[in-house]
C-alpha cells in the first residue's frame, strides 16, 4: 500500500463564516426530535449535539460532487473517487453555545491521504471545524470529521430481511424514517444523495435503501443518552463500521465506567454499526 499525504492544504480549502446560533433553527431541531419547540429559549445553552445546523455548507450547486455531497461549505475534492462515506468524528465541548449568540465558524480540510492498495485507489479526507461565540477567544465546539472516498461500485440487489437476528436484549432504540432523514438533511443543508434519493442509493451506490446520515445516528445516540440517562458529553468520538438504513430499527446499548461511557448502535440484525466513546461530566 502506498500513501500520499497532504497535511497542509492551500487556502482554497479553508473557510471562515460569521453566523448566528438562531433560535428558529434550534426550535426546528427540537421539533424534528419530537420535543416541544416552545421549551427552547433564546439565551439558553444549545443542547450538546445540536450544533450540526451551524456546520451546514453553502457550497454552490456547480461545485457539488456528483453524489450531491456539499462538503459542509468546503468543496469536497473528487479525486476520481465518486463514493463517499463517513468513517468517524471527534467532538470536544470546551464551553457553552448560547442560543441567539453570534458565532464565528472556521473550517478547513485538515488532511488528505490518497491510498493505493491491492483492491484499488481510495482516499481519507479529514475536515476540521471550530465554533466560537463572539467575542470570546476560545472555541466552544471543536469537531473533526473523517470521510473515506472510494471508487465506483457495481449496484447489488437489495438485501433480504429473512434471516435477520433480533436486537440484543436490553437494547433501546429508534427507527429513522424518510421524514427524519429529510428534516436532518435539510437543517444541515446536506444534499448527499444516499440520504435522499432511493434510486441513487440502490442503483448507483448498491445499498438496499436510503442510508441514515452518520451525523443523525450520532445525534439520536446522544439524545438517547441525554434524555434517558442524563449523560452530558465533554468529548465524543464516533466510529462508523457499517451503514444504517431508513425504516430499520437502531438499538442502543450502553456501558458506563465512571466518567467514561461506551455506546454501540446496532442495526436490525444486531450488528454493531456505530461505536461511541464519551467523556462525560
Amino acid at each position: 500500500m502506498t500513501v500520499d499525504r497532504d497535511a497542509d492544504p492551500d487556502a482554497d480549502h479553508k473557510l471562515c463564516r460569521h453566523d448566528v446560533c438562531a433560535l428558529q433553527s434550534a426550535r426546528r431541531v427540537a421539533a424534528m426530535l419530537d420535543i416541544d419547540p416552545d421549551t427552547i429559549k433564546e439565551g439558553a445553552p444549545l443542547p450538546r449535539g445540536w450544533h450540526f445546523f451551524l456546520l451546514g455548507g453553502d457550497t454552490r450547486r456547480s461545485q457539488l460532487r456528483a453524489d450531491g455531497f456539499p462538503g459542509f461549505g468546503l468543496p469536497m475534492p473528487d479525486l476520481g473517487l465518486p463514493r463517499l462515506l463517513l468513517a468517524g468524528r471527534t467532538i470536544t465541548y470546551q464551553g457553552g453555545l448560547p442560543i441567539g449568540a453570534a458565532v464565528e465558524r472556521t473550517s478547513k480540510i485538515a488532511r488528505m491521504d490518497r491510498r493505493e492498495t491491492a483492491s484499488g485507489p481510495s482516499a481519507i479526507v479529514t475536515l476540521h471545524h471550530e465554533l466560537r461565540p463572539t467575542p470570546l477567544e476560545q472555541a466552544a465546539i471543536v469537531e473533526t470529521q473523517t470521510y473515506i472516498l472510494l471508487p465506483e461500485t457495481k449496484a447489488s440487489a437489495p438485501a433480504s430481511g429473512a434471516n435477520r437476528l433480533a436486537p440484543a436484549d436490553g437494547a433501546t432504540g429508534v427507527t429513522p424514517d424518510e421524514t427524519l432523514l429529510f428534516q436532518y438533511s435539510a437543517l444541515g443543508f446536506n444534499s448527499h444523495k444516499i440520504h435522499l434519493d432511493r434510486k441513487h442509493a440502490q442503483d448507483v451506490e448498491g445499498f438496499p435503501d436510503l442510508v441514515v446520515n452518520g451525523g443523525l445516528a450520532t445525534l439520536l445516540a446522544t439524545e438517547f443518552l441525554r434524555r434517558e440517562q442524563g449523560i452530558v458529553p465533554l468529548r465524543l468520538k464516533s466510529r462508523h463500521t457499517a451503514p444504517l438504513f431508513c425504516g430499520r430499527p437502531i438499538s442502543f446499548v450502553t456501558r458506563r465506567n465512571g466518567r467514561k461511557v461506551e455506546l454501540q448502535a446496532l442495526d436490525d440484525s444486531g450488528v454493531s454499526a456505530m461505536e461511541l466513546e464519551l467523556d462525560v461530566a
